[in-house]
């Protein structure tokens, strides 16, 4: 794409999102790497929460990811176990530009996700294990007191729980947009039929 240049250049979409991540970081308020992640229900419904990207990737058999980490127990891990499949958008208002991905999903449960929760602070390490996450809980109380039962049994040096760990989205495609003037944005896309496959790059109408 003769026109794609400046903050669109360059023939890795995993290092343009890096950078525009790294751009945002200083500048945006509040989490920059935050992202609104969409899965579907058993019924077809959408769900939609906000979450932490907790890496991107640009290495790996399939060529890059995005990971982040949840309770695969929630309602979130469970859509993503039945469907194997993801989509987020990550915005930042400072800079007025949002990445859009959309791909396929696998766990990561090895020494990453090890990795990850050890650098969690000590009451984030016990609420994972606490948490029933996206369950019915009666009172702030009971969650309290099974922290209280946690500590106790974990100890200062908790492990990963087994129902607890990284979801790695792979993109099958990755929209870039930057705000332009009277609405005419730029948009470039990239996609592919599957993971490791090559990229097309085209150019969307605002």
């Amino acid at each position: 794409m003769t026109d794609r240049t400046g903050i669109f250049a360059g023939d890795d979409p995993f290092r343009i999102a890096q950078d525009w991540l790294a751009e945002a970081e200083p500048a945006e308020p509040n989490d920059p790497n935050a992202i609104a992640l969409a899965t579907v229900d058993a019924a077809g419904l959408p769900n939609v929460r906000m979450v932490l990207l907790k890496e991107i990737e640009t290495a790996g058999p399939l060529g890059g990811a995005f990971v982040f980490y949840t309770n695969y127990t929630s309602a979130k891990g469970q859509e993503i176990e039945a469907s194997g499949k993801a989509a987020f958008v990550m915005h930042w208002k400072s800079l007025r530009r949002q990445i859009r991905v959309r791909g396929l999903t696998s766990r990561e449960e090895g020494p990453l996700a090890d990795a990850y929760y050890a650098s969690r602070s000590l009451k984030s390490r016990l609420g994972a294990w606490a948490s029933a996450q996206s369950q019915p809980l009666d009172s702030r109380g009971t969650l309290m007191a099974e922290v209280a039962k946690v500590t106790l049994r974990e100890g200062p040096m908790p492990r990963r729980p087994p129902f607890w760990g990284g979801i790695r989205i792979v993109p099958l495609e990755i929209e870039f947009w930057a705000d332009g003037a009277f609405r005419l944005h730029d948009r470039f896309r990239w996609s592919r039929t599957t993971p490791g496959a090559a990229w097309e790059i085209v150019r969307l109408n605002p």
